[in-house]
């Protein structure tokens, strides 16, 4: 090793323990861990630095310098000097020996924006990558949060501090074995091509003879299945993480031991790369243990085209080899990697017929250290290394076995949607080159060239007066016009001024004018009409690389939106918008995964997958004041009075808010700053105009919060000139009158730009007790980076606890952070959970702008009465999995029935309520929807009366008076409610052990739950329950049957006296006779014994003698 270069190595090792950067150079050993740059969210400004930063909810602005550094480059001298006992390997046609030193994992594959490049190590493959010599990309542990800033939700306008965790030891460098390993024959038995039998009788691991590699596929008990459905990669900082437990049959876990230094496995993918990585290395798997260390096997995507492998090795140092033969582009192809002690066997098969490729088998006498369950195995990318740009299919992984490809049991499951994506790809490969060689006419004729068979309103008028031009025909076949008729005609309408000049970007802006051409006839009053005829321009604008118009092809083959419903086509398009990181199109992919629904398996870890990716671009998003975002309101259509506020710039609302502001009204100011700077309530963005407000109502008041927002608007330069000595003024002024934003803000200021640390932490804690979220997440990073005044070492643990207090406040990078400790386990106080990760990324990814600017459009749109286009964007927002669009769009359906069945595929009211209630937070008035429909039935759903209790119990459960009423309903219908809803609703079955009992209980909380002040259903149903107790009590009490008793018996008697006397009256007749007295009246006979035949019918009078 020459002078130079052993200095370099000195300088790097002095800067790993003393936390500087030196010059050039990195203090990297094995540790992921103080590499150059900041960490997430730092601007990468450390002597050290100049990678991209990893960590979650990063951001490039506001950062803080790297404290670490990476180790400077070796030279060849350096490498043949480590290879001198490094071991020698035998491959097919010579020896490995140990690489040129090359950066570390981390040092080499870019991290997510605003992070530091990890500690390079001292050695890697020849291909470059990641060594044992330093961590996956570990920079600083996260942002330092100045505070929200001007806005009313989380999240700041200032994101000071650093963002990857960094590891204060480090580990002894890698030494690196570039692979020279030559091609092996294909197989010594069956050709891995051949199609195979049935499952054969397992066979025991370790040498066979060659008539045994001929064995068809078989089913082994240590096999795990870890993507079991198609992953579109974008190639940036995000992917699956996967942990394996611990074997449940202690055979299998006793032998899983005792392989520790001697692995015996074998991993089997599917992969679909559209292009080679184009950083140094990209992910495709890979184990980092649990100190955050590459682990054995570590397998990455050169720029070449080359697999990288790399392993840890007993002695604890690490080896890469690099492959001879590239991997084939834009061609489906299974990968299979055996590793049987020190041998590894890589093969390559074709399509679905597995076609041999390339084998290549490479020997080591080193030992390898492989422990699969101290640690995780990542998919793809991470904050450590991008991933690649293309889509994983099937990964099946054998724990215990080696086998031959011919015996590996790992078909493409999807081979239909593989076949559609392959197909997409080779259109859009005619689309690009048509595009690419249009602009490139122009460019080079200065103009643009006319078709002699073109014509149009411009080429009329340019022919007549312009000056002669000569006629070029593009080199183009009439059958290529003809596949693409909307391209051509697209083309051709664009004029002069619009054609991109820039070749490189030609294609993308093409797509986006073919988009805006296509929404601006959605967007018409009949704009469901004409969906059909916009599919071809969406799917020229798709392969253009504008994947909006992917998401929109997406939801419109999914939902059968004025298209025949295509679920396989709809799927296609959904994928290739997450492969090209589209927002939208990532969260609908996560949200499927996240429920298993439309066909989407279901899968937590996939989900988060999509879900972190755009949670950590919410945070850049929210501070980028261009685009089409706008503020995430959660805004219900059922909400009247929500409805009335909502405004414009020239709406009663905003007008008088203006006025107000202009008298001086410190809320008004501050109001109409945040509508303008976020685009709330239906205001358009402005920060210029929102910066106005905040200046005039800090200089011209005295209200805190006004200050804070000025001060925040100095330091950021955001419409104003940078003035430090003002806003400093400024902040102190608000802490002084006890805003705890800007106590924060204060701590900010000492940490970013008087680098005192024991300030800046005092003025953390303050604003910490006094609840500021910013304050708590900033004191973890300082626990994380281990830079705490008087506490040197890193605390990954308090670190977490912070996190976790900021996320409960809404800190989107708290949030961000916990959720990546719940994916990884690797943290005791976070037990894995890939559920409550999926929840806290979704939380976060749902808040991102270019999502609320379509649920604007559509609000917007149901307000103006233009219901194609609020149902359209409803759509749109709702297949995303936000719930507020789904019972929006549920509620819309409701009211125009005719436009949800004539413009639908899909039961538009149950699909959307019965989404709708499977998210965190659903309003109850959905889960009662959702119990009518059940209990009725709807179209060709059939009635469910346990599901309809259930989603009656819900309701209940949030408070809502109508779900104990229809609970009581159903009981008095001779419903039962099951034990476990009672104890749901803590109703003691015990206490409440008959059903009258139970509708007093339910009645009485229907009552007390109840708004209304007079008399409502509740209280009616409550007291007709208690009058029919109190005479069925009456009816049913003792007293009565002793009193009917005794009435009974009195009739008898008297009923028994009154026959004895009527038959004694009868046995003596008594003659009658005139009465003494002139007056008294004579006795009638009841019938008189003469009538005449006219007056036999009539009634008899008694005759009175008159006065």
């Amino acid at each position: 090793m020459g002078e130079r270069e052993k200095g370099e190595r000195r300088e790097g090792r002095e800067g790993s323990r003393t936390g500087r950067a030196p010059k050039g150079g990195g203090g990297g050993k094995r540790r992921k861990g103080k590499g150059g740059g900041g960490g997430p969210g730092t601007e990468g400004t450390g002597r050290g630095g100049g990678g991209q930063g990893a960590g979650p909810g990063s951001v490039p602005t506001c950062g803080v310098p790297g404290r670490g550094a990476r180790w400077k480059l070796g030279s060849e001298a350096a490498a043949g000097r480590r290879a001198g006992h490094g071991g020698r390997g035998e491959g097919g046609d010579g020896h490995w020996e140990a690489g040129r030193s090359r950066r570390s994992a981390g040092a080499a594959g870019a991290a997510t924006a605003g992070a530091a490049v990890a500690a390079a190590g001292p050695a890697a493959a020849a291909a470059g990558g990641p060594a044992r010599g330093g961590r996956p990309g570990r920079g600083r542990a996260g942002r330092w949060r100045l505070g929200r800033g001007p806005v009313p939700a989380p999240g700041d306008l200032f994101r000071p501090g650093s963002g990857r965790p960094r590891h204060a030891a480090a580990r002894r460098g890698a030494r690196v074995a570039a692979a020279a390993a030559a091609t092996t024959p294909a197989a010594r038995g069956r050709s891995p091509g051949r199609s195979h039998g049935p499952p054969e009788r397992r066979r025991p691991p370790g040498p066979r003879r060659p008539r045994c590699l001929r064995a068809a596929p078989v089913l082994l008990p240590d096999v795990v299945t870890l993507l079991g459905f198609l992953y579109a990669s974008s190639g940036e900082n995000t992917g699956i993480v996967k942990k394996f437990p611990r074997f449940h049959n202690r055979e299998l876990e006793a032998t899983r031991r005792q392989r520790i230094d001697y692995p015996v496995f074998t991993v089997s993918l599917w992969l679909y790369l559209l292009h080679y990585c184009k950083a140094s290395l990209c992910g495709i798997l890979y184990f980092v243990d649990s100190n955050e260390m590459y682990g054995t096997p570590s397998v990455f995507l050169t720029e070449e085209g080359h697999l990288h492998i790399q392993m840890h090795l007993v002695k604890g140092e690490d080896l890469a080899v690099k492959t001879k033969f590239t991997m084939p582009l834009k061609e489906w192809f299974r990968l299979d990697l055996s590793f049987n002690g020190g041998q590894i066997v890589v093969a390559t098969s074709l399509g679905q017929d597995l076609k041999s490729y390339h084998n290549q088998t490479i020997s080591f006498r080193e030992d390898f250290y492989y422990n699969d369950t101290a640690g995780y195995f990542i998919i793809g990318g991470s904050r450590y290394v991008t991933g690649i740009e293309g889509f994983f299919g099937p990964l099946k992984y054998y724990r215990l076995h080696t086998l031959h490809p011919a015996q590996i049991l790992n078909p493409l499951l999807e081979k239909q949607l593989a076949d559609r994506i392959k197909l997409y790809y080779e259109r859009c490969a005619e689309v690009q080159e048509i595009v690419s060689v249009y602009t490139s006419t122009v460019q080079q004729g200065g103009g643009r060239p006319e078709a002699c068979d073109l014509r149009n309103s411009y080429l009329d008028l340019k022919l007549r007066y312009g000056r002669p031009s000569t006629c070029r025909a593009f080199p183009w076949k009439q059958e290529l016009k003809d596949r693409h008729p909307s391209l051509f005609q697209t083309l051709v309408e664009m004029g002069l001024l619009t054609v991109p000049r820039n070749q490189n970007e030609s294609v993308l802006e093409v797509g986006g004018r073919i988009f805006e051409k296509a929404v601006k006839r959605l967007s018409s009053v009949d704009g469901l009409h004409q969906i059909s005829s916009v599919v071809p321009f969406l799917m020229d604008s798709s392969c253009c690389g504008y994947h909006k118009a992917s998401y929109y092809l997406a939801v419109f083959y999914e939902t059968g939106l004025s298209v025949p419903q295509d679920q396989l086509q709809g799927m296609l398009y959904s994928l290739v918008g997450g492969q090209g990181s589209e927002r939208l199109s990532s969260m609908n992919l996560g949200y499927k995964h996240y429920q298993g629904v439309d066909n989407y398996p279901l899968d937590w870890e996939l989900s988060y997958a999509y879900y972190s990716n755009i949670a950590t671009k919410t945070p850049l998003d929210q501070h980028t004041l261009q685009g089409d975002q706008a503020y995430v309101e959660t805004i219900r259509l059922k909400d009247e009075e929500t409805l009335k506020v909502q405004t414009k710039e020239d709406g009663d609302v905003f007008m008088w808010l203006k006025h107000e502001a202009t008298r001086g009204n410190a809320a008004a100011q501050q109001r109409l700053a945040q509508m303008l700077f976020w685009g709330q309530q239906g205001v358009a963005k402005n920060p210029e105009a929102a910066i106005e407000w905040y200046a005039k109502g800090a200089l011209e008041t005295e209200d805190p919060a006004l200050i804070y927002d000025y001060a925040i608007v100095l330091f950021k330069g955001q419409g104003v000139k940078k003035n430090r000595r003002l806003a400093l003024e400024l902040m102190k002024k608000a802490a002084s009158k006890g805003l705890h934003q800007a106590v924060n803000g204060l701590g900010w200021y000492y940490h970013k730009f008087k680098k005192n640390y024991a300030k800046a932490a005092k003025y953390w804690l303050k604003a910490e007790e006094m609840g500021n979220p910013d304050a708590s997440y900033n004191l973890g990073v300082l626990h994380l980076d281990g830079i705490f005044p008087g506490i040197p070492e890193r605390n990954q643990t308090l670190a977490g606890e912070y996190f976790h207090k900021a996320a409960q406040g809404g800190h989107i990078e708290g949030t961000l952070w916990c959720s990546l400790y719940y994916i990884t386990g690797n943290l005791e106080t976070f037990p894995r959970d890939p559920e409550k990760a999926v929840v806290w990324a979704k939380h976060v990814a749902e808040k991102n702008g270019y999502l609320g600017h379509v649920i604007r459009k559509g609000l917007n749109a149901y307000l103006e009465g233009s219901w194609h286009e609020a149902l359209l964007y409803y759509v749109l927002a709702a297949e995303t999995g936000i719930e507020v669009s789904q019972t929006n769009l549920a509620h819309i359906c409701e009211e125009r029935p005719d436009l949800a069945k004539r413009y639908l595929s899909v039961n538009c009211v149950w699909r959307y309520y019965n989404f709708s209630v499977f998210q965190i937070g659903a309003p109850s008035f959905a889960y009662l929807k959702m119990g009518d429909l059940y209990y009725y039935g709807h179209q060709n759903q059939s009635q469910d009366l346990e599901l309809s209790v259930q989603m009656y119990a819900q309701a209940a459960l949030d408070g809502d008076s109508q779900g104990f009423f229809n609970l009581a309903l159903l009981i008095e219908e001779g419903a039962i409610i099951p034990h476990h809803i009672l104890d749901f609703l803590e109703i003691d079955p015990t206490i409440h052990s008959n059903n009258i009992s139970i509708l007093q209980e339910l009645y009485e909380r229907c009552w007390s739950q109840s708004s209304e002040e007079s008399f409502s259903p509740c209280s009616l149903a409550w007291l007709y329950l208690h009058l029919r107790l109190i005479w069925g009590a009456v009816l049913h009490s003792a007293l009565i049957y002793f009193l009917g008793t005794f009435l009974l018996s009195v009739l008898i008697a008297w009923t028994v006296q009154y026959f004895q006397s009527v038959s004694a009256s009868g046995s003596r007749p008594t003659p009658a006779r005139a009465s003494s007295d002139p007056t008294a009246p004579s006795t009638s006979p009841a019938v008189t014994p003469a009538a005449d035949a006219s007056a036999q019918d009539q009634p008899t009078v008694t005759n009175n003698t008159e006065p």
